[in-house]
């Protein structure tokens, strides 16, 4: 049975459920879809999947064309009918991993969809979970739902792990081009994952179990969180030295071995490298070990939007002025540049923080048009103009977006806070005397 699995899957024409439309699942669907396969993906937004079936991408990396491209090849359609689930040989779950407000994994999405496929679960399906998650999920809470069903893995079905390495915005590395790990719970599971996953990637990484594949991901995300705060750590000890960070960051940048550069800046957001290592933190918990590595990088990036409301403060007092009642105009709410997404983001806890100082807030993101700071209050997106940012007392730029005219903030900003060096280039001769952040005041 194996073998001729093998060679189907190799050769044939089959099905794929991809459950969980969003950043990942959606370009992980075109790509399969553009390789020949039939795709059938599975959300439980209805609102999302009307408007995926009628040609309108909400994910920043997928474009209205591309989207339509592969719905007019008919391989591809979206669908809120979780029961048709039945129809896939192949099923990949993207869903959301979120945390708790305490810090610890929430996979109750994953458990759910697990127990919707236990249900129709067939002989010579492949499951392969590609949500991240902490190191022993797939064998601990997937596996065993599974074999309720008296199915055995490696021999009737196969289970294996891959995790996503979309990187929003990357405009190189997508989906085919990026090295895809994977690793199955059997060696069975992970030779039918194989097969299955060479028809849409042009390079696979087997590793020896699932526990490793997910160890992977969140190695990957806990490396960048760990340099991250390193450099913003740095960043807070060049603040009290009166050195220029940015200056030091570019010159230690052109080593050629040895050093990799990370850029300080006002905090991480998104849902990767924020959450990520908390999984390996709680995993660890409970095998009596603590991960001071993680603890102490979240601890330092934690301080950084803090940072940014004190330099706020500190140029505002430069010119007589306080905090409360000032009028903020903030550059850029994502957590990232080029991206609309504003999940974790600094920004917002920026402006929340300025907020509760008694600040007035407008922001400008081309890619963000609201944002909600709670559940009954909503910015909406102010238009970036010379007349709005001479009026405000402040500007702040948070996320540095490759659109925005960047002379134009500069020069038309009373006072101009530029917590990414978005200006670097153009304000060395206005930066403020010992400070790296402060570029007017």
């Amino acid at each position: 049975m194996i073998h001729s699995l093998i060679n189907y899957f190799e050769k044939g024409d089959f099905k794929v459920g991809v459950i969980g439309l969003g950043y990942v699942g959606l370009p992980l669907s075109l790509q399969i879809a553009r390789s020949g396969l039939e795709v059938l993906g599975f959300d439980v937004d209805l609102e999302k999947v009307t408007g995926i079936n009628s040609g309108k991408s909400h994910v920043g990396d997928v474009s209205d064309d591309e989207l339509g491209e592969v719905l007019a090849s008919c391989k591809f359609q979206a669908t809120c009918e979780m029961d048709r689930i039945s129809e896939c040989d192949v099923i990949s779950i993207c869903v959301p991993t979120p945390l708790s407000k305490s810090h610890e994994p929430d996979i109750s999405y994953i458990l759910s969809v697990t127990e919707v496929i236990s249900q129709v679960l067939r002989k010579g399906q492949l499951i392969v979970l590609e949500s991240t998650s902490y190191p022993g999920t797939t064998r601990e809470a997937l596996l065993p739902v599974l074999e309720e069903t008296g199915l055995e893995v490696g021999k009737d079905y196969f289970l294996c792990f891959s995790p996503e390495r979309v990187d929003p915005g990357n405009q190189i590395w997508r989906i085919k081009n990026t090295p895809k790990v994977l690793g199955g719970i059997t060696q069975k599971c992970l030779e039918v994952g194989s097969a299955v996953y060479h028809r849409f990637v042009d390079e696979l990484v087997p590793v020896s179990s699932t526990e490793s594949a997910e160890l992977i991901k969140i190695l990957e995300n806990t490396f960048r969180a760990v340099n991250i705060a390193m450099v913003n750590e740095v960043a807070l000890i060049a603040d009290r030295l009166d050195v220029d960070i940015w200056e030091v960051v570019e010159a230690a940048g052109t080593k050629p071995f040895g050093f990799m550069k990370f850029d300080p800046g006002p905090g991480f957001g998104g849902h990767c490298i924020p959450v990520d290592p908390h999984y390996l933190a709680w995993k660890m918990r409970d095998l009596d070990y603590r991960t001071r590595f993680v603890e102490l990088a979240s601890e330092v990036n934690a301080e950084m939007p803090k940072f940014i409301v004190e330099k706020i403060r500190t140029a505002l007092a430069s010119q007589d002025k306080q905090l409360e009642g000032a009028s903020i105009f903030i550059i850029g709410v994502s957590y990232k540049k080029d991206v609309g997404d504003v999940r974790e983001s600094p920004a917002l806890q920026v402006i929340q923080e300025l907020v509760s100082l008694g600040a007035k807030i407008e922001y400008h993101d081309p890619h963000a048009p609201e944002v909600k700071l709670s559940e009954n209050v909503s910015l909406s997106c102010a238009s970036l103009t010379k007349e709005g940012l001479g009026q405000s007392d402040a500007v702040v730029i948070m996320t540095d977006h490759s659109s925005l005219d960047y002379s134009l903030i500069l020069h038309s900003s009373q006072i101009l806070v530029d917590a990414r060096n978005a200006t670097g280039s153009l304000s060395r001769k206005t930066k403020v005397s010992g400070e790296s952040w402060i570029v007017k005041s």
